[in-house]
């Protein structure tokens, strides 16, 4: 267990290290040298997205502030995600204290004694639980909310994504991802997984200044192509790396055609000890690619490898990923909403698979993790007509927090309000008209809650929201700053 206080960003390298399993497919790794002297980009073209050169502002400015302590008193369940902690699976304990110091959980339980001088939260009445866990997002696509509404994957990637990415200034990036990144925090999210197509450096510096300055915990996934792939290892190093609550991955695209780029961007992630993230087989007709061969082939299949949708799995490859403990990212809402299908997620389940919860940036649509629980319930019902078919309501809970901190290699700080682990915290208002009366709690979290009843958040123990209204944010002017942008995209069309 970690110190209290040691809540900086980043996977934990044991929760990283590759599994000893032995790897059954075949795996080819020459030499680093080779591949980044190698490598054509004729292949990769059609994969990389550009955007305008703008002067970029100053450093991202996030801090580990925090309230030295803080004490959440008397709510009315606590949901721990630690069954050490409490009742059943889920760890609950009914009137119970949270008492967060130093940027950690300290302590769960009735009556705690509370030093002297600490902030106390009244939580009387309330629900408190670990924050969610958004293991895969894009918080730009804010920009076209809505857009493409009747479109599959290709029709919105091609007439939305490709073609509003590449013409966002710097400037407006930051302006784009700070709403979707703020939405995200005031409906629950903590921790979220942002992965981020080819961007120059300028506008990547926006980018993370963005997630910065909301005060959450984020993952910056990048993918670059070869002729800029040095960017990678600058970003983490000068962008990243300097942001307390801020860690890196590597992102990919598994294909044949560019198997070489695949094999850089693993090589790379190597380097740098972080994770590789991919989009695998959301489509059927990706199939085509062989994603889960290539990933084999670079030898990247085990604990350090997150897939993205990864629907369209035959039995082997879910065996396969089990074996290799390789993790997943589960998007039902973006993959309803884009006619993708429905990930095989009792079959995974079953396999032992780590899985979290994804919300997919703008064909996720709504920024709601509760709308998100409930969907992934929703489509496996209606696809096997089996009300107890995996995942149950405890289930999703815990995919929505301590299973996508497992997936991401940060169940060691966060996902659970175990002592010593990151005071990543949600407080929960059930007296509103979607929610009340009682009658089971932990049942009406994920089937009645939606943001709104999020009454405060914290990260690190600093508050990010209390009594419903973001901390130090004017969201009007976000807003305001948002539309503006829109409109001069709509203008530059």
């Amino acid at each position: 267990m970690q110190s209290l206080g040691d809540c900086s960003g980043g996977a934990s390298p044991a929760a990283s290290t590759p599994a000893s399993t032995p790897v059954p497919v075949p795996v080819h790794a020459p030499s680093r040298r080779g591949v980044l002297t190698g490598l054509g980009m004729a292949a990769a073209a059609p994969f990389v997205l550009g955007a305008g050169r703008t002067r970029p502002r100053s450093r991202p400015a996030q801090t580990t502030q925090t309230a030295r302590t803080t004490v959440l008193r008397n709510a009315a369940l606590v949901l721990t995600m630690d069954p050490a902690l409490g009742d059943g699976p889920l760890g609950t304990v009914a009137n119970a204290d949270v008492l967060m110091r130093d940027g950690a959980v300290a302590a769960v339980g009735k009556r705690l004694q509370v030093p002297p001088g600490a902030q106390a939260v009244d939580a009387a009445g309330k629900l408190v639980m670990p924050g969610f866990v958004d293991v895969h997002t894009h918080l730009w696509q804010s920009s076209m909310r809505g857009g493409c509404s009747d479109r599959d994957l290709f029709g919105w990637l091609a007439d939305c994504n490709w073609t509003t990415f590449s013409r966002i200034p710097a400037a407006d990036m930051y302006r784009f991802v700070r709403l979707g990144a703020l939405d995200s925090v005031q409906s629950g999210v903590t921790t979220l997984v942002d992965w981020v197509d080819a961007l120059p450096y300028d506008t990547t510096a926006q980018y993370v200044r963005a997630l910065a300055d909301t005060g959450v915990r984020f993952t910056y996934a990048m993918f670059q192509a070869e002729r800029e792939a040095a960017l990678i290892a600058r970003v983490k190093r000068e962008l990243v790396d300097p942001v307390p609550l801020a860690s890196a991955q590597v992102a990919t695209h598994a294909a044949r055609a560019i198997q070489g780029l695949g094999r850089l961007h693993w090589e790379i992630a190597q380097d740098l000890g972080v994770m590789l993230n991919s989009h695998v087989l959301e489509r059927s007709e990706q199939r085509a690619d062989d994603p889960i061969g290539v990933l084999a082939d670079i030898g990247a299949l085990g604990p350090r490898l997150l897939m993205n949708h990864a629907i369209h799995l035959t039995d082997a490859e879910i065996a396969a990923l089990a074996a290799h403990d390789v993790r997943v990212s589960h998007c039902p809402l973006s993959n309803m909403r884009l006619a993708s299908g429905i990930m095989r997620l009792p079959d995974l389940a079953r396999r032992g698979v780590k899985v979290g919860l994804g919300q997919d940036g703008g064909t996720n649509d709504s920024s709601d993790f509760f709308a998100l629980m409930k969907t992934a319930i929703g489509l496996q019902r209606a696809r096997s007509l089996d009300a107890a078919v995996f995942p149950q309501v405890q289930d999703v809970l815990r995919i929505a927090t301590l299973g996508g901190a497992e997936a991401i290699g940060m169940a060691d700080k966060v996902g659970s309000l175990t002592p010593g682990k990151c005071a990543d915290v949600i407080v929960v208002d059930p007296a509103t008209l979607n929610f009340a009366p009682r009658f089971d709690w932990v049942g009406q979290l994920v089937f009645n809650a939606r943001p709104e009843n999020v009454h405060a958040v914290f990260v690190n123990g600093r508050p990010l929201k209390l009594d419903g209204r973001l901390v130090d944010v004017d969201p009007d002017r976000v807003v305001r700053e948002a539309e503006a942008a829109a409109g001069r995209l709509r203008a530059a069309s």
